[in-house]
């Protein structure tokens, strides 16, 4: 008898049986008991949810990033602004640039086709008078200027200035002292108008 309790067969059994008994008188406790309140679980009605708490600092943070997003908005258009009237104004300035540029450009034309006319008339007037008697010559020289004769004088040639500077001196001590400051002032003339010399002969 001692021999058949000790096998591991017997004592293999008696466990499970064991194990089976407790199992039933636990499940059938189990369904007639109501589960006896959580202390840690039990929530008072004051008692909000995490995702109703408040954080005064945290709320007072998101108002300054509020505020600095609204100001960096309000500094952005400004700055907008102030480029868009950047634009127009350097839009503007490179307007009269160019406007003054051709203005500039237009009136150097001018002098330059002045100038060249200037010339042509100077021309002309020394042909004329170069085709003139010395007498005559001179005595339309006497009712210019000495700048006026002194440049008619300088597109002629050397021989008819000498016929025409002598024809002067004949005419009296005036004349004379005349003929010396527009031979004076024809030394200070620009090459540009001595240069046409040759164009005058007639």
């Amino acid at each position: 008898m001692m021999r058949l309790l000790q096998s591991s067969w017997l004592v293999s059994l008696t466990g499970c049986l064991v194990y089976l008994a407790t199992t039933a008188v636990v499940l059938s406790s189990a369904k007639f008991e109501s589960p006896a309140p959580d202390v840690e679980t039990v929530f008072s009605a004051n008692d909000d949810p995490s995702w109703k708490f408040r954080n005064p600092e945290f709320e007072q943070w998101v108002e300054d990033l509020r505020s600095e997003k609204t100001a960096l908005a309000a500094r952005k258009l400004e700055l907008n602004e102030w480029e868009t009237r950047l634009q127009a104004e350097q839009q503007e300035l490179s307007t009269v640039t160019q406007r003054v540029a051709q203005l500039q450009a237009d009136f150097e034309k001018d002098i330059v086709r002045l100038k060249d006319q200037q010339i042509k008339n100077l021309k002309r007037q020394a042909k004329t008078m170069a085709d003139m008697a010395p007498e005559s010559a001179a005595s339309v020289l006497d009712q210019m200027s000495d700048d006026d004769a002194a440049r008619i004088l300088s597109i002629m040639k050397d021989d008819q200035v000498a016929l025409l500077l002598e024809t002067m001196s004949k005419m009296g001590r005036a004349q004379t002292r005349r003929a010396a400051t527009i031979t004076e002032r024809m030394r200070h003339l620009l090459p540009t108008s001595t240069s046409a010399a040759p164009a005058a002969a007639p």
